[in-house]
This record gives structure tokens, sequence and C-alpha cells, in this order.
């Protein structure tokens, strides 16, 4: 499979009045690793949702590889890989039984499960937490739990919303390299607010505010270190009180 993997086409949520996301078309081609950032509530978790399948368009389409999300869903989620915001989990299961429930319920055979479930435990460092309730884990670890899920099943498209939220230091490096690595043969939309975490694993950048496209290129082209890359944000992205009385 080659070409564009994620893709965008007037994609718009709206509920009553207010647009959550309104109008935004962008692509992601195979192996690239794309930063997706905005402000809180640009409306990011909303369009990734709706990128995903988990939420419906009010206008627009979203394409995972060759697959229209209204319309062939399943056949998507077999190359996807997604890690939502505060993702649900089965508080009463361990990562080594809901991993392998997750891997089951996509009738992954019982040979490729199993190497995969040593690939996850090793990769997203679950080993000293595999038998222990999820329940009674850290953030951090939980938040370990959701990627080794989105990672399970191999997929060629991996789409992380705030993939570091709880992560110390050291952990959050461990992350940043496994997704440099998996960007080197998948294609990756990574949501952050971590302008140095662009830096480190990102090549493209996409930006939204108040539900709208308002930056679609290279990363270096929104500067090539932090202190101008956070400028260019702030230019980009307005926070609501210098936009008043500004002339429409």
């Amino acid at each position: 499979m080659n070409g564009t993997m994620i893709e965008a086409v007037g994609l718009s949520k709206f509920y009553g009045e207010f647009a959550a996301v309104q109008n935004v078309t962008f692509s992601v081609p195979r192996k690239q690793v794309c930063a997706f950032l905005g402000p809180n509530g640009a409306g990011k978790s909303t369009a990734m949702k709706m990128l995903t399948g988990y939420l419906a368009p009010s206008e627009g389409a979203a394409r995972i590889g060759n697959f229209d999300m209204s319309t062939a869903r399943l056949q998507a989620a077999e190359i996807l890989g997604y890690l939502p915001e505060n993702g649900p989990l089965y508080q009463e299961m361990t990562p080594e039984s809901f991993l392998t429930y997750s891997g089951q319920t996509r009738l992954m055979p019982p040979q490729i499960l199993a190497d995969r479930l040593e690939y996850v435990v090793q990769h997203c460092g679950l080993g000293e937490v595999w038998k222990k309730a999820i329940g009674k884990l850290s953030r951090g670890y939980r938040q370990r739990v959701g990627m080794a899920q989105a990672l399970l099943h191999d997929p060629d498209v991996l789409i992380l919303d705030e993939p570091t939220t709880g992560l110390d230091p050291n952990q959050v490096q461990g992350v940043r390299e496994l997704i440099r690595k998996l960007g080197e043969t998948k294609t990756v939309l990574l949501s952050t607010h971590i302008l140095q975490e662009v830096h480190a694993v990102c090549s493209h950048v996409i930006v939204i505010s108040e539900g709208r496209l308002v930056f679609n290129g290279l990363r270096e082209e929104l500067g090539t270190e932090g202190t101008a890359m956070e400028e260019k944000f702030r230019e980009l992205t307005p926070a609501a009180d210098e936009r008043k009385g500004t002339p429409v």
C-alpha cells in the first residue's frame, strides 16, 4: 500500500450552531510522522475521533489507507492503531489479560498474538506490571498499556492523542524513540502540546485553531528551534483575549 495513508477532506463536526471542527482538509503520506497541534479546545481530539471512525462527521470524509471511515471502518481498523486521550481500559484486568483479549477480538492467530505480546511488553516497558490490575497502575503505566493496545496488531497507521501524557522524563524519551523508529515503516499522526516533542520526532506539522486548519507544512517552517516555534505557534493560534477588537 503506497501514497496517502491518512486523509481528511472538508472534515467538519457541528454541535448545534457550534463548529468543533470546520472544513479541515489535509493528508499524511506513508512513512511520515506528522504533528497535529493546536491550543486546548481547538478541535484536535474531535478531528482524530472522526479520522478513526469513533465519531461521524457532520460534513466531509475521513480515509485511512484506501478505506472511507463512513463505509469501510472495519477494514480500516485492520491497518489502524489508535491511542485516544484518556483511552478506556478495563480496570479489573491485567495488561496481560487485556492485551490478550484485545488480540483475540481482532482474531489474531495465536502464534502471531504471542509474538506481538512479547513485542509490546518490551517496547512499551510493561514487564514489571504485566500481571497487576490496570486499575492499580499509575497514569504513566496505564498510558503505556494504551500504547501497547494501539501497536498490538502491527498497524500501518497510528493515530496517537497525547501519547506521553503522564510519563516521567525517561519514559517520554523512550516513547519518542519508539515513535521515531515506527515512522521508518509506518504513518503516524501525533497530537501533542509539547513543541520539543515535535522537534524530536516529527517532519511535518498540521495546526488547527478554533476548529479550522491554519498551518500545514514542514516542521522547519515553524522554526528551527524552540523559541521560534513557540512564537510562530502563538501567531497562528492567538489567545481569546488577543482576538478581542481585531477587525474581521
